[in-house]
């Protein structure tokens, strides 16, 4: 196989997590406003714990990506 078509079918492979990322994003905030329509006394307190979700799941997007990036540029 081709060096380079192999790094780009890895970096390829490293950015499906996105596809997760994105999902979990998606499931996160839905969930939140799902729940803050229920009960809005509650809303503000959850809120600190939607942003600590989002920023771990966002965590896994940008650690795909540099993968990905290290994959096409560095190896």
């Amino acid at each position: 196989m081709n060096p380079e078509a192999a790094k780009l079918i890895g970096a390829g492979l490293a950015t499906i997590a996105l596809g997760g990322v994105g999902a979990g994003i998606g499931n996160i905030f839905g969930q939140y406003v799902a729940a803050s329509v229920r009960n809005p006394s509650a809303a503000p307190k959850v809120f600190g714990n939607v942003l600590l979700g989002f920023a771990l799941t966002e965590a896994v997007a940008l650690y795909a990506l540099v993968i990905a990036m290290l994959i096409l540029f560095v190896f």
